[in-house]
């Protein structure tokens, strides 16, 4: 458990700005800590770093972050190591403002994950995340001595959903908004993929699921923290069976009830979404993200996504880079993402030449659309590279087909006889998703998206198909469609693809590599992957059984992708039913709510995939 804690607390720190004691920005900035009241009554706590030199003339943009993480150090007497998105932005000089949101922490209120929007509020008492950005906002530069009457909104995951909540908001002075690895929905991100539960979530339940009784400065749930008495999350969850016996710990944790109550994308996880609600947008938005963020991949590219679709008008542009999950916030030097090495100071580049670019143009310069930042500012994975596009996907791309066949072959030929492979998987003997136990008791299974998958490729549960050696560079680049044609002697059935760069035997290992003992001769490379419950192949909203032995297609998205795959490597498709305890296990007999199954339900089952199913990819010349 104390490992646990560690983890969440330097979450929390990375996410709220709350590093240890610094000097600088004690000497360059005051502090001071209000209570800003919300539309309803509500006080939310909000700590404001103003440049000592910030005055009637000498005015300053504001840059506000909003989190349920904390925004501590807790007194005007203390000071954190940095404020703002990066060093160089607070070395810059802007009037930086972390606020508490509701029921967390300081602040009053009671918490409530994902805050459902209300787009047409009737009443002061009609309360959502736009609607409190707006009050803060507003309340901001009427009261902050020193600001010009510009803002702008950044934050981290959660903080990174209020960022993009915050859009919402439809405050005039709101003028540059970031939101990075945000959450755009909870059963198709973080949580959950495709509905799929991802248990190794598990130990976090308590951090929000727990409401607490007064405002503190303290975390208020570690008494409900889980102490599995082992530092292998995947046999403390195996041997704790099905999910039905976890309520043994999480009884009386309102978030675990809520998801287990609400099994498939009924109104509880629809209303939470923040898709929908996006049409005429104001502020200038830059969405970031990591290409190998195991929490949220998918939020930053939904959004981007949505707002080019739903207002091409808007200024809206995205950038991902070769980070886990918020790594961009902090420079690493060596930039590597589980073993494999993407260059040098990564981190630094986006942080000065796009970041800082970004809230500076539309902060403190003219604001308009020349920003001199492209469409996209995507990082190609394979060659190591920053890639600038007028839109993404790229329109120039060309769609290949890569069919899985029974030999083994992964090709772009459509086969000319009907085949199949198949496999057995039991839910009690699980593929797991890490060869690197110490990483199944975190807050969140960060290296797996890049990590070498021999370990899984090597079971006879797993299906493996690749091309053979490729004699010149393939970039894939855009969108990602598993069209999968299967059958099973069970009743339902998860599918998980993975996407795999293999390299050549040849490859040598970088001289900086964190785990001297992995060999990047031969390296299966997790490009991307996606896991999809077959049950929910026609509708999230509601599942059907699959009928035993009965051919059946069962397509899904997987994120998108910028990689080259080089002369000299191989392409590779691995198909398989469980990832466990990323993913938690498919009974495999379909039961109408999976977290209440019995053990009983848990049933081996063989998995067939037929030889006319295919990945569709994007390729770029």
């Amino acid at each position: 458990m104390k490992k646990i804690l560690a983890l969440l607390f330097v979450f929390t720190a990375a996410c709220s700005g709350a590093f240890a004691q610094s000097s600088y920005v004690k000497e360059h900035y005051t502090k001071k800590d209000v209570y800003i009241t919300m539309r309803d009554g509500v006080k939310l706590f909000t700590s404001i770093y103003s440049p000592k030199d910030a005055s009637a003339k000498n005015k300053y943009p504001i840059v506000m972050q909003r989190t349920c993480y904390s925004v501590a150090p807790y007194g005007e007497t203390k000071y954190p190591g940095q404020v703002g998105p990066s060093k160089f932005m607070m070395q810059e000089g802007y009037i930086f403002v972390y606020q508490d949101v509701r029921g967390r922490y300081k602040s009053e209120g009671t918490w409530t994950n994902m805050t459902p929007v209300i787009d047409n509020k009737k009443s002061k008492k009609d309360v959502d995340e736009g609607s409190d950005t707006y009050d803060t906002i507003d309340w901001l530069i009427k009261n902050v001595t020193g600001n010009n009457g510009r803002v702008g909104q950044w934050g981290i995951s959660y903080p990174g959903f209020y960022t993009a909540a915050g859009i919402l908001s439809n405050h005039p002075a709101l003028k540059a908004s970031s939101p990075q690895a945000p959450i755009s929905d909870f059963f198709f991100d973080d949580f959950h993929h495709n509905g799929a539960f991802l248990e190794s979530y598990f130990f976090t339940f308590p951090v929000f699921g727990v409401q607490k009784t007064d405002t503190t400065s303290k975390a208020w749930y570690q008494n409900t923290m889980i102490n599995p008495g082992t530092r292998d999350g995947y046999q403390f969850l195996l041997d704790m069976g099905p999910l039905k016996n976890a309520d043994k710990y999480y009884k009386d944790n309102f978030y675990w009830q809520e998801t287990i109550n609400h099994p498939n994308y009924d109104e509880f996880w629809q209303k939470r979404g923040l898709l929908k609600h996006y049409n005429k947008v104001k502020p200038a938005v830059m969405l970031v993200g990591g290409w190998f963020d195991a929490e949220d991949l998918t939020g930053p590219l939904a959004i981007y996504k949505t707002i080019e679709k739903k207002d091409p008008s808007a200024y809206n542009t995205i950038v991902m880079g070769p980070f886990g999950h918020g790594r961009w916030s902090r420079e690493t030097g060596h930039t590597f993402h589980s073993n494999v090495y993407f260059g040098d100071s990564i981190a630094t580049f986006y942080q000065t030449q796009i970041e800082q670019k970004f809230f500076n143009h539309f902060l403190k310069g003219s604001g308009d659309k020349n920003s001199g930042l492209p469409d996209a500012y995507m990082f190609n994975t394979g060659k190591n590279e920053w890639r600038k596009f007028d839109k993404w996907p790229s329109p120039a791309a060309t769609h290949v087909k890569f069919y899985l066949n029974n030999d083994g072959k992964l090709a772009t030929t459509a086969p000319s006889a009907a085949g199949s492979t198949s496999y057995i998987s039991d839910p009690l003997k699980p593929v797991p998703y890490t060869e690197d136990n110490s990483t199944t008791m975190g807050f969140t299974p960060h290296n797996y998206m890049s990590e070498d998958q021999r370990f899984a490729g090597r079971r006879p549960d797993v299906l493996v198909f690749q091309t053979d050696v490729l004699t010149e560079d393939m970039t894939l680049g855009g969108e990602i469609m598993a069209n999968l044609k299967i059958a099973t002697t069970g009743t339902d059935a998860d599918f998980f693809v993975k996407l795999i760069d293999v390299y050549p035997p040849d490859a040598a290992n970088n001289p900086n590599q964190p785990n001297k003992n992995i060999i990047m001769s031969n390296y299966q490379q997790m490009v991307r992957s996606q896991v999809m419950p077959a049950r929910f192949r026609n509708s999230f909203e509601k599942p059907e059984a699959l009928v035993a032995n009965q051919k059946t297609a069962v397509n899904f998205k997987l994120n998108d992708v910028l990689h080259t795959f080089k002369a000299g490597h191989r392409i590779m498709i691995q198909v398989q039913s469980t990832a466990f305890p990323l993913f938690a296990r498919n009974p495999q007999k379909f039961v109408e709510n999976p977290y209440k199954a019995n053990e009983s339900d848990y049933i081996k089952a063989t998995e067939t995939v037929y030889n006319d199913s295919y990945v569709d990819v994007e390729v770029l010349k």
